[in-house]
């Protein structure tokens, strides 16, 4: 434990020494926010977290034939040069492979016509490929559909530099009382391709920084953890320009703890290829937050 605490308080930029800094003085604290910071890498890095991401084909005639050669309507960047064809009928998507190619759906072998089913879905299916390090899925976004390509070894996978942080502070994991909303409220949330969603709104966490009360509209279920997206005077100014991520336990008695040393950027941060959540007006807090994950630096392509 001594040599874990050594570590995390030499992690990221500046010192947490000091009380008016914001000592981190908890082993606990240090522990378990180790633990998520793990976490957190091993989902980005999984071999088909969102790093793995390659490729977003928008499904806009009725048929495409798909595959990496030239001859292909939809033409990815990794897999056969002949995958197969790709349909769409009254918002239904199909997909035919191509005869010879040996692919997977859901891990099973795929021999024949299917309908594949989108992320909005109960059971998306997901199509895979070069001997499982392809994977092949149908996202839908505002009534269209797209196909979603990723592979392990994508450079963006292989060529990943690591996450930053700021240093770990006790005084940025505040408690902050719940304000429910009425049943069936929604808040409208527009992603990074310009498509607005109505999401489930259950309510908002007020919480107090530098004497002034601020506000983050939660997304979720009533019962359920709450998602929030936020930005703050950091954004384009030590973290992601979009704004970030923070997740949080449901409601209890009344409060909610937020934990911006857990603020992690979005999956657009690290692919171009995602469709990420941009902050409400609501969750744009005029407060500089200076906890969890900064901006990450991508690699520097070697011509």
């Amino acid at each position: 434990m001594a040599m874990l605490l050594g570590v995390l308080a030499g992690c990221g930029d500046g010192d947490t020494s000091g009380d008016a800094a914001g000592k981190v003085v908890d082993a606990r604290f240090l522990a378990d926010n180790a633990a998520w910071r793990e976490e957190r890498k091993s989902q980005l890095l999984a071999p088909d977290g969102w790093t793995s991401l390659v490729g977003l084909h928008w499904i806009e005639l009725k048929s495409h034939f798909i595959g990496s050669g030239p001859a292909s309507g939809i033409k990815l960047v990794v897999g056969p040069p002949k995958m197969g064809m790709v349909a769409q009928q009254e918002g239904r998507i199909f997909f035919t492979p191509e005869r010879g190619v040996e692919l997977t759906l859901n891990g099973e072998p795929l021999k024949g016509r299917i309908e594949l089913q989108s992320d909005r879905d109960a059971t998306p299916g997901v199509i895979g490929f070069d001997e499982g390090k392809g994977a092949l899925s149908v996202i839908e976004r505002g009534g269209r559909h797209a196909l979603r390509v990723k592979h392990a070894d994508a450079e963006s996978r292989t060529r990943f530099v690591g996450l930053d942080y700021w240093p770990l502070q006790e005084a940025w994991r505040l408690e902050g009382r719940y304000v429910p909303h009425p049943p069936g409220k929604t808040l409208t949330i527009v992603d990074v391709i310009g498509v607005a969603n109505e999401s489930p709104n259950p309510g908002a966490v007020e919480f107090e920084r530098e004497g002034k009360t601020f506000r983050l509209e939660a997304l979720g279920s009533p019962e359920g953890p709450l998602f929030f997206v936020f930005a703050d005077r950091t954004s384009g100014h030590g973290s992601y320009p979009a704004g970030r991520f923070l997740d949080a336990e449901p409601p209890r008695d009344g409060k909610v703890v937020l934990d911006f040393n857990r603020a992690y950027n979005p999956p657009c941060a690290f692919t171009p290829y995602a469709t990420c959540p941009l902050p409400p007006a609501e969750n744009r807090l005029d407060l500089l937050v200076d906890a969890g994950e900064k901006a990450y630096a991508k690699p520097i392509k070697v011509l």
